[in-house]
C-alpha cells in the first residue's frame, strides 16, 4: 500500500504533508485552476477529510516504476455517493509533487463543490496558518 494512500485512509495529516513537496501542485475536481504549494493543498486535504462522510479506497494503480499512481476511492458527501480517484506524481526524491483529483457522477460532483465551498474561508485561513 503506498504512503499517501495509508495516510489518507488513517487520516494522518502530519503524514501526507511529509509525503509533500513544497511546490506540490494539487488540481481539483471542480475548480479549473489548480494550486500550488504545500500551505493550500494541506489546507484543502483537510477540508477534504471533513467533508468526506466515509473515504475507502477500493484499488491502487502503480506505473512499473512507481512514480506514478491511481488510488480509486468511494465515499459520500452530503449524502451523495461519490466515486473518485486521486490520481499521484512522486519526483525522484519520493515527494508527491502532483496531486490531480477526479470524481464522478455529476450530483457527487456538486455535492462535493457545494461542501467545499462551504470550507473555504476555513481552508484559507489554515494555508495562511490562521
Amino acid at each position: 500500500m503506498h504512503p499517501f494512500r495509508k495516510a489518507a485512509e488513517a487520516h494522518d495529516m502530519a503524514a501526507m504533508e511529509a509525503l509533500l513537496a513544497d511546490d506540490v501542485v494539487f488540481t481539483s475536481p471542480v475548480v479549473f485552476k489548480p494550486y500550488t504549494g504545500k500551505p493550500i493543498t494541506m489546507a484543502i486535504l483537510r477540508g477534504v477529510l471533513r467533508v468526506f462522510e466515509d473515504l475507502r479506497y477500493v484499488r491502487e494503480i502503480s506505473d512499473p516504476d512507481g512514480r506514478d499512481h491511481a488510488f480509486v476511492f468511494r465515499t459520500t458527501v452530503g449524502g451523495r455517493e461519490v466515486h473518485g480517484c486521486d490520481f499521484v506524481h512522486v519526483r525522484e526524491d519520493g515527494l508527491i509533487d502532483e496531486l490531480t483529483v477526479m470524481v464522478r457522477p455529476l450530483s457527487g460532483a456538486n455535492a462535493l463543490a457545494e461542501a467545499m465551498g462551504a470550507q473555504f474561508e476555513r481552508i484559507e485561513r489554515e494555508a495562511l496558518g490562521g
